[in-house]
């Protein structure tokens, strides 16, 4: 079992006392092991955790690009970093799991839809409180093969933060 610890003290520099304890080597197999830890990580987690973010997703990846950072860098306990991006996973795992089932739990943590366009009228208010401007409309209706909004039936700026549009019927 010693041998086993000094083996991995080795490799990974888990006695190192300060970042530039570590040698070039320790750091590279950090991040390697950092790496396939994220990996079965976010196995764990949920699919759509890296798909189409909200900012409930994007604030967890920050979060643990930091602390996988730190874990490689030296400048945090290695094992107690990827302990603790483990627990976010986790906590982020528990909160999605109730809030499928919760709509109050869900927009609290992942936010609602707004209505830009409804039958080609676009709805001004919600643009402005959502921060867009009519330019800024026009691109995300050409992005989806719509040249105005009285082509639209509906569109709404999603939770991700991207712009869906269901076509008006061809008439």
């Amino acid at each position: 079992m010693n041998a086993l610890v000094a083996f991995f003290d080795a490799a990974l520099g888990l006695s190192a006392k300060q970042a530039h304890d570590l040698s070039i080597a320790q750091i590279c197999v950090r991040a390697a092991v950092v790496y396939l830890v994220l990996v079965a990580y976010v196995r764990f987690a949920k699919k759509r955790f890296l798909g189409e973010a909200t900012a409930f997703d994007a604030v967890l990846v920050i979060i643990i690009g930091s602390l996988a950072s730190r874990a490689i860098s030296g400048t945090a306990p290695f094992v107690a970093s990827l302990g603790g991006t483990f627990v976010l996973i986790l906590i982020h795992w528990i909160a999605s799991y109730f809030s499928q089932n919760s709509p109050v739990l869900s927009s609290l943590l992942k936010g609602s839809d707004t209505l830009l366009v409804k039958g080609g009228e676009v709805k001004g208010a919600a643009l402005k409180r959502e921060h867009i401007s009519h330019d800024d409309l026009a691109q995300d209706l050409r992005q989806e093969g719509v040249e105005g909004p009285n082509e639209v039936k509906e569109a709404r700026l999603e939770r991700s933060g991207k712009v869906s549009v269901i076509k008006r019927d061809a008439r």
